[in-house]
């Protein structure tokens, strides 16, 4: 019988340190540092550049290297912040506090909306629930441009529905004469001093009206999404203990709902404070600018003023603005946070 021989033993493997294994990871992260930073990281500091100068239509063909571009230091800054722009019926801090309460006002009404109906839809034994979901999602697929565009005509001064549906219902009280409400041209407040300082026209109610057909649908995904994962035996074991239909909502559904809400509504918020195109193409700012926020604002700058310098200081100002409110909104709601942890 012939020897039977072991092969040479194959060295183990050296275990990679610490060190090693983090160098490998920030290889792999490159391609997208790299990506990041021409199509992000390289126009903001471009922009905060520009913010220094008094950068205009002129400077537009030789950028930096323009014989007329003039370094201003932070007169784009200062001009903004006390007036000193050369545009009509702007004020800033009048700008930021409507901004900050139409972004308030409306995720205030888009989270219960959303849950409310979530839950209605989360009933058992309920028919054709599929559709009704199908079709409560179909705003959110709809193009802003059009949506604000049907908005606009439905709150037309003269032809709009609105003031259509508005006029059937005051002639059934006895009223002869028909509404007509320039729901988008008229500065009138129909609620004075709601927001001090800051003018509410009926722009803003028609806005509000338009984003909440726009915003609920999405929170009342994300409601039934969370509403599914909550345990049936949680509710049966209430309804044994004799817990009625609203204690089982408030000590059940909302506790198990807020994790899921919660950062949901921080991103409403942040969405509906940038929210550029219902605002621009419903009212372009309008009237004299009572339903201008900061971002249509920045782009009137460029588009119609020709401001290019300004316009990029207002956009660093905003991006200051937005993580300030993202910082704050997040520390108290702690929406980042493992609720495992909290």
């Amino acid at each position: 019988m012939a020897p039977i021989t072991l092969g040479t033993p194959k060295p183990a493997k050296r275990k990679r340190t610490k060190a090693e294994q983090q160098n490998i990871a920030y290889l792999y992260l490159l391609p997208a540092f790299i990506v990041m930073g021409v199509i992000a990281f390289y126009p903001l500091l471009y922009q905060a550049a520009v913010s220094f100068t008094d950068f205009a239509i002129k400077d537009l063909r030789s950028g930096f290297a323009s014989e007329n571009l003039k370094w201003v230091g932070l007169k784009n800054y200062q001009d903004i912040l006390t007036g000193g722009l050369p545009v009509q019926d702007f004020e800033f801090f009048r700008t930021l506090g409507f901004d900050f309460w139409w972004a308030l006002s409306n995720v205030a009404l888009h989270v219960p909306a959303g849950v409310l109906v979530a839950v209605l839809l989360n009933t058992q034994g309920l028919w054709f629930k599929k559709i009704y979901r199908g079709l409560y999602i179909l705003p959110v697929v709809f193009p802003s441009i059009v949506v604000a565009t049907v908005w606009r005509n439905i709150f037309d001064g003269q032809y709009g529905a609105m003031n259509q549906a508005l006029t059937s219902i005051s002639q059934l009280f006895g009223s002869v004469d028909p509404v007509r409400l320039r729901w988008l041209e008229e500065y009138a407040q129909p609620i004075p001093g709601m927001l001090p300082g800051v003018p509410l026209v009926w722009a803003y109610y028609a806005m509000m009206i338009a984003n909440f057909w726009l915003g609920w649908p999405f929170m009342c995904v994300v409601a039934t999404g969370a509403l599914q994962s909550i345990p049936k035996e949680l509710y049966e074991a209430a309804e044994i203990d004799g817990a009625s239909g609203p204690q089982q909502f408030w000590n059940i559904t909302v506790p198990m709902l807020r994790p899921t809400m919660v950062p949901a509504a921080v991103l409403g918020f942040n969405t509906t404070f940038n929210l550029f195109g219902l605002v621009f193409w419903m009212t372009g700012g309008g009237p004299a600018r009572a339903t201008e926020i900061l971002v249509t604002f920045a782009y009137d700058l460029t588009k119609n003023q020709g401001l290019y310098g300004a316009a990029a200081a207002f956009a660093v100002i905003v991006f200051i603005v937005a993580m300030i409110l993202f910082l704050i909104t997040n520390r108290i709601t702690r929406a980042t946070e493992s609720y495992d942890a909290a």
